[in-house]
């Protein structure tokens, strides 16, 4: 079973084409050099960091219409 559950955060995030987009500008920022605020990840990629982060809500996502999901 994957960690985060696909549906927990489609749920925060409102829709998996958002999800995947949030998920790959973080896994983006953690490959060129960003800290996670992670403090005992799971997951050793940075995708997985981003999916945890995500569902943790330690990540702010923009939408373009202004709206704001997450921390």
């Amino acid at each position: 079973m994957l960690y985060p559950s696909l549906d927990e955060l489609v749920q925060k995030v409102g829709s998996k084409y958002a999800l995947v987009v949030a998920a790959s500008k973080r896994a983006r920022a953690l490959r060129d050099g960003a800290r996670s605020a992670l403090v005992e990840p799971r997951s050793h990629k940075q995708v997985g960091l981003a999916l945890e982060e995500i569902h943790q809500d330690l990540v702010r996502i923009e939408f373009p219409d202004g709206e704001t999901r997450g921390s």
